[in-house]
């Protein structure tokens, strides 16, 4: 599914990466959404860039993609020098937004066929790819409905499509599931495999690790208009192995035990208390036991114990202190950065 390596491209033109970014930077007034990032995308992975709500990763796709002028660095997609200018290579790369940009009246085959047009693909020639692609996102019955009728997965799926209509190399997604239910989501995720596995090579921004661990190659965690880390996500994951991590539900609040349960069980790492809910972690096998008598020496009942497997939200909190949790709020941030 991932990494081709990536072989010379024509004469003249540097194509050992998809993507290549050095010194990015850019503000808004007194904010700096960009703090001089640098980064790579090989041709043929799916690549993901991780971070909270306003750590810079709208921005980010809006620069690459021609939206917005950087202050300062090097862009290059696919060969192209985008530095001077950023349209240069638009017609190398889809695009598909944080929300739709699609138009409510027109039927989702229509919607296809007019984004072709853009692209300067001729009526029978669009006509075809609409269809085709409306069958690979599963839309083939909703095609003659109007757009602003469909759900939230399905306008995300179509938008997704519109973004492959000329069938571009390179395919940029910002927060690709971002609001939409769990089987739609899980549909997306085989879609994009399945496009990446056809040679197009894809950058997503999201907040949700759990989608980043399933789909991407490598990933970058991006905090603050800065890159904090940047590797293979099994290289990441060597972090965490070795580690045993115990979930504990309780009957009530375990609130104010942190300090207690740390100094009685020096061995174990309180990963962290929210409500009713205990993690903790052990580089050796968890004893439930003694815990289950801590907690009733304080008046709590452990009602359920559940090994968890160390993942790369794990790996994330270490290196950035940031708790999943913190990567949903909030919003847009300040200066409009997301």
């Amino acid at each position: 599914m991932k990494a081709s390596g990536g072989g010379p491209g024509p004469a003249g033109k540097d194509r050992d990466a998809a993507v290549k970014v050095k010194g990015l930077s850019k503000s808004f007034g007194p904010v700096q959404a960009l703090s001089g990032i640098d980064f790579h995308v090989e041709e043929g992975e799916i690549f993901g860039l991780l971070g909270p709500n306003g750590a810079g990763k709208t921005t980010t796709i809006h620069l690459l993609t021609g939206l917005a002028r950087p202050d300062g660095g090097t862009i290059r997609i696919l060969g192209v020098d985008c530095s001077s200018d950023p349209k240069a290579a638009q017609h190398l790369m889809g695009v598909v937004p944080d929300e739709s940009n699609l138009y409510p009246e027109l039927t989702g085959f229509e919607n296809l066929c007019f984004c072709g047009s853009l692209y300067g693909m001729r009526k029978a020639e669009r006509e075809i790819r609409a269809r085709e692609l409306l069958e690979k996102v599963g839309l083939t019955v909703a095609a003659g409905r109007k757009f602003g009728g469909y759900s939230k997965g399905m306008k995300r799926r179509l938008t997704i499509a519109a973004g492959l209509m000329h069938s571009p190399p390179l395919l940029f997604l910002d927060e690709a599931t971002s609001g939409i239910d769990v089987a739609s989501a899980r549909n997306i995720r085989r879609l994009l495999e399945e496009v990446n596995r056809g040679g197009t090579t894809i950058f997503l921004t999201t907040h949700y690790i759990e989608e980043a661990e399933r789909l991407c190659r490598r990933v970058a965690f991006l905090v603050k208009g800065r890159i904090v880390k940047m590797d293979l996500v099994e290289n990441l994951m060597r972090r965490v192995e070795g580690r045993f991590v115990v979930a504990l539900t309780l009957d009530g609040p375990a609130d104010g035990t942190e300090e207690d349960l740390a100094r009685t069980f020096p061995d174990l790492v309180v990963e962290g208390i929210s409500g009713n809910r205990v993690d903790v972690s052990s580089r050796e096998t968890v004893r439930i036991g003694p815990l289950v008598r801590f907690f009733e020496e304080r008046g709590l009942e452990v009602t359920e114990a559940r090994k968890v497997r160390p993942s790369l939200e794990d790996v994330f909190v270490e290196i950035t202190g940031i708790e999943a949790g913190e990567m949903e709020g909030g919003g847009k941030g300040e200066g409009g950065r997301k």
